[in-house]
């Protein structure tokens, strides 16, 4: 790409006058104005939004600089792609040596590190470097750490290229800039901020936790949490403002002089409260609130040193953290991981951190990414407000029932705040611009109830706008942005934003983040002119909007119990009455959006409310996951023409204990279902997520499907409207939803409608494989099996081939590397059927008759004992396999179809050694080449996705799901039938071969040409399976697509 001339001129003009602009006297302004605005702006950047969008959607945002400590505490350009950040520019006089000095670069580096964006520009025309914004900074870190480019104003036209490859608007919108970014991840040292803070953090938990508890010994453990995590709260809170230029900037750093920094803190504590209102701070009896006041913190005796090493730890030099920055979902992720560990204080007093048994069952906290917080918020809240006014807006009720760290009511909020000020700027500023008054008709007709005619008469129509009166919904801010007043905002937020948690730390997360949110743009002045005016302070009481409690068990959950519940179960089980708690949303019937992400609790945790579950939900199962309930009661709790969206497994489709809320769904208007299949939605797990959107309407015939082939799109909207398709309700099989499309459902009913299902195919004869219990003790090589029968000839007799998963390939011979030791229950006797539970006798003769073997086991006894205590030595012997398959185990002896129960392509064999096989094999005892054929052909595989459930880029091939798939029989009578079965057999005969001497040739020439030979009879064999069932043309292109 050839530099346009507009850099060629940039680039010239700078070189005739470097010496100049090497001066000190030239400054960051006329810098910004006369070579960085045109440099971006000829990589496609509209820098001074010359295209008029909305703020939310601007490409460039010049950040308001606050000065902190005589440093700017924002960076100079931050540029979006539909209001998203993806980089920062911290722009620098000439004068500074970019290339060697540290401040510079540490100063960019902590902004975008911060706000986890991945690069940052660093510049002064002369120089441009780019930094890794993952790499954690550092005080000491030279100029040159985590820099990936650099670049001097005399390469920009012959590296034009490079650069706008990287950083052109049209680039980053192909992804370009992304994929650079992960070209350069994973480097030696980079930590994410969410995980560095998240690690800061709880280390001040364990501080704070171990002084509390040793310096005030009379502490329950639920107020030693209450007390560690408020304390917490109110310095991050503090902390935060500080940044941001609301409190006075090293403030709480001033506690690091000096004794009794405790009693000093809490008295900022108390100011807090008179200045902000906010809950975090709530030390006073006020009729206005609903909750007692915190009659603990203030009384606590903390020791100066762990305040001191928290305070000094976030602050320069020492942190890392642009706290002005940092975005509210980095701060929700760090606290939904942070809540998920409890403090438990033992009888003597020894402090303990650990994770919450629900988190731990659940294999963690997994927090929602933003772009499916914001799908979902587009989707719900954004269609309801189309078409509103702020005043009809402020009806609208938006829900999350479990809300966690409140992600998804941080993203409504923000949708509704950039709705309004769009609203505004579109409505009303016009209005102004055209000399009407705050105090006119046609200004008031538009203004939300609540707001007056403001007193002040206007002058100048430009001094009237920067001096408009704080009772009115907007301003206009420095630089002519038009901007919501706090009061607006507060009003935004208690009209329209409710949340419910089961975790009373997590309620006060939600607030304190919705709090930080209300304050965004807000600075000392602005907070003190407020509170002078109105005589309020800045924050709203979110005590009536989110609230604490179980919003699956209600009050009459005590109704049929027996027993007296003590405090603490009562606090545990945290009933919650949405009727007394929220009765005049419940009057009018209802929230007009509930939206979330329901925690995903196993049914093995809901022992004691299955009971409950089963009288008061219809989606009831017995073992039925907590997310299934909270479809019922989210959508339960929306008025007539409300949305419903939650992001929730998917596994609901296909399982039996989803049968309930499939037919439940069915009777429900299903507008869309979004399948992310086993993608990595959330990092570091595969949950296999789906988003699902209901209107409480009528019922429609169809709804739309899409499912998400991979991560790599831009936008989630437009992947959406660019790939969905529709399907038929009536299509649905209540034994599974395939959420297939029209043609696509059509071939799969054809299929059955001439075939036989695997299950009578086979007349029902599909096993699974030994689980040993043990298998160091179980599993042999051949060393030591032909050491045990040297010993005791007999051992031959139990000694068996046996074959794990990963031993299974398509096609591919039994290789035998490994021998089961087949010890069945009550061994030797186990054939007498009076002897029904852990045999002594049965033992006894064991260790006579196969003494080897017995003295082999022997060696692994007390961990064969551990197995299972409720079966080993009850309902089997120590030394006996736990489930050895005793029904069918003589089936693995003959010629049998084998395949392991997890695939992520076709792996059916057939063996004929007679091994014996694990857990995760399964085997049909049948030696039918012509089902082997299909199994593992192309429509064998298609069927497989349409049964089965996805699991890590797979399929689980449970008996249960795949005995579903059909099967074309072969009409023995018709003589072309019998030629098709016979062909196929010939076919597979011709596969097992070419696999098996590809398996033992030693050259790669030999290799190649047995591939190329293997190759060619897959595609004979996937011709005659798609004659076989008879498909037409336009049906294999479905099911080539579909299979790749």
């Amino acid at each position: 790409m050839t530099a346009p001339q507009a850099i060629m001129d940039l680039v010239e003009r700078f070189d005739r006058n470097v010496e100049s602009y090497r001066s000190g006297q030239y400054n960051e302004t006329q810098l910004r104005r006369e070579f960085i605005d045109p440099f971006f702006k000829a990589l496609g950047w509209d820098v001074d939004n010359e295209k008029g969008h909305a703020e939310a959607y601007k490409d460039v945002f010049h950040e308001d600089a606050v000065k902190v400590g005589g440093t700017t505490k924002a960076p100079d350009y931050s540029f979006r792609i539909g209001g998203t950040r993806k980089f920062f520019v911290e722009a620098k006089k000439p004068s500074v040596n970019l290339k060697d000095d540290i401040s510079p670069a540490f100063q960019l580096r902590r902004y975008s590190w911060s706000a986890k964006l991945p690069l940052g520009v660093l510049t002064d025309f002369e120089e441009l470097a780019v930094y890794d914004g993952r790499i954690p900074p550092s005080k000491n870190d030279k100029a040159s750490v985590a820099r990936v480019k650099y670049f001097t104003y005399k390469e920009y036209v012959d590296r034009w290229d490079e650069i706008a490859s990287i950083f052109s608007k049209d680039e980053i919108l192909k992804g370009s800039f992304d994929k650079y970014a992960e070209s350069t991840k994973g480097k030696r040292g980079t930590a994410g901020v969410d995980n560095a803070f998240l690690q800061e953090i709880e280390s001040w938990r364990d501080l704070l936790a171990r002084n509390i508890a040793l310096r005030n010994p009379d502490l329950k453990t639920r107020e030693l949490n209450f007390s560690v995590q408020r304390t917490i709260d109110r310095i991050i809170f503090l902390r935060i403002c500080e940044d941001r230029g609301i409190e006075r900037y090293g403030r709480l750093q001033s506690l690091l002089e000096g004794a009794r920094v405790y009693p000093r803190l809490c008295e900022f504590f108390r100011q807090a409260d008179e200045r902000y209102n906010a809950g975090l701070f709530h030390f006073e009896k006020d009729s206005d609130r609903q909750e007692a006041p915190d009659e603990i913190t203030l009384s606590l005796e903390i020791d100066d040193k762990p305040l001191k090493e928290i305070i000094k730890s976030i602050y320069y030099p020492d942190s890392p953290y642009e706290f002005s920055v940092l975005p509210p979902e980095i701060l929700g992720h760090v606290y939904e991981q942070f809540l998920g560990k409890v403090i438990s204080v033992s009888p003597g007093r020894r402090v303990n951190v650990d994770y919450k048994p629900e988190v731990r069952k659940a294999g963690g906290v997994y927090y929602t990414p933003s772009y499916i917080v914001e799908y979902i918020v587009d989707n719900t809240v954004g269609k309801l407000l189309e078409g509103q006014t702020p005043t009809s807006a402020s009806e609208l009720r938006v829900l999350d029932p479990a809300c966690g760290s409140g992600s998804f009511l941080i993203g409504a909020y923000q949708k509704l705040l950039d709705w309004h000020r769009d609203w505004y700027v579109e409505k009303l500023v016009p209005l102004l611009e055209e000399g009407k008054t705050p105090a006119s008709k046609e200004v008031l007709a538009l203004l939300p109830a609540g707001y007056t005619s403001p007193n002040k008469k206007r002058g100048k129509k430009k001094e009237a706008n920067r001096d408009q009166p704080p009772d009115f919904p907007i301003f206009e801010a420095r630089g002519g942005e038009w901007k919501l007043t706090t009061r607006e905002r507060r009003r935004i937020l208690l009209n329209n934003i409710y949340g419910v948690d089961i975790d009373s730390q997590a309620v006060e997360v939600t607030k304190l983040s919705l709090h930080l949110k209300v304050l965004e743009g807000e600075n000392e002045e602005t907070l003190t002119k407020q509170l002078k005016l109105f005589q309020e302070r800045a924050l709203p009481y979110l005590g009536r909007n989110i609230k604490c409690g179980n919003s699956l068990i209600g009050p009459d959950f005590y109704d049929d119990q027996t027993s007296l519940f003590d405090e603490e179960e009562i606090y545990r089980i945290n009933a919650f009455d949405w009727e007394r708690e929220f009765p005049d949303i419940m009057e009018r019937g209802g929230f007009d959006a509930v939206i979330g992400n329901p925690p995903y609790v196993r049914q093995e945790g809901l022992g004691e409310f299955k009971g409950y579950f089963q009288k008061h939900y219809e989606v009831y199962h017995g073992i039925a996951d907590l997310y299934v309930y909270f479809v019922e009661r989210g959508v339960s709790l929306l008025r007539p023409e409300g949305v419903f969206s939650y992001i929730v497994a998917n596994k609901w489709m296909k399982t039996n204990y989803g049968k309930p809320l499939r037919s439940w769904l069915k009777e429900r208007r299903i507008e869309r279902i979004i399948d992310f299949g086993d993608l990595p939605v959330f990092e570091g797990i595969t949950t296999y997520p789906c988003i699902i959107h209901i209107t409480k309407s009528i019922p429609r015939d169809h709804f739309e499907v899409t499912q998400i082939k991979a991560l790599d799109f831009q936008s989630l909207t437009d992947y959406v409207m660019e790939n969905h398709y529709s399907v038929e309700q009536k299509d649905l099989d209540d034994k599974g939803w395939s959420l297939a499309d029209s043609p696509t459902l059509a071939l799969s009913d054809k299929m059955l409608s001439q075939c036989v299902s695997l299950e009578e195919y086979t007349g029902g004869e599909i096993y699974t494989g030994i689980k040993t219990g043990l298998g160091r003790a179980f599993l042999i090589n051949a060393e030591c099996r032909q050491r045990l029968i040297n010993m005791d000839p007999n051992s031959v007799e139990v000694i068996k081939p046996f074959l794990i998963g990963r031993d299974i390939k398509r096609y591919q011979p039994s290789k035998i590397e490994r021998y089961l030791i087949y010890i069945p229950w009550h061994f030797p006797i186990h054939n007498d059927p009076s002897v029904l539970v852990a045999s002594d006798e049965a033992e006894a003769q064991f260790k006579k008759r196969y003494p080897a073997i017995y003295n082999h086991l022997q060696k692994f006894k007390s961990e064969l004992m551990d197995r299972d205590h409720s079966e080993t030595g009850i309902r089997y012997e120590w030394y006996a396999l736990q489930r050895p398959r005793p029904q069918y185990h003589n089936k693995f002896k003959n010629e049998k179809i084998i395949y392991v129960k997890f695939q992520v392509r076709p792996s059916f064999t057939l063996d004929n050694e007679g091994t014996y096989i694990n857990d995760a094999i399964w085997t049909i005892p049948l030696p039918d080449k012509y089902l082997l054929g299909i199994l593992n052909s192309k429509i064998g595989w298609f069927l497989i996705s349409q049964h089965c459930s996805q699991i890590k880029g797979g399929y689980q091939l449970i008996f249960k799901y795949l005995k579903n798939i059909p099967i074309k029989p072969i009409n023995f009578s018709d003589p072309e039938d019998i030629a098709r079965h016979d062909k196929m057999v010939s076919l597979v005969d011709r596969m097992l071969d070419l696999h098996k001497r590809q398996a033992e040739t030693k050259t790669n020439h030999e290799k190649t040409f047995l591939q190329r030979q293997i190759e060619a009879t897959d595609k004979q064999i996937d011709a005659l399976v798609y004659e076989l069932y008879g498909l037409t043309e336009e049906e294999i292109k479905i099911i080539e697509e579909a299979t790749g």
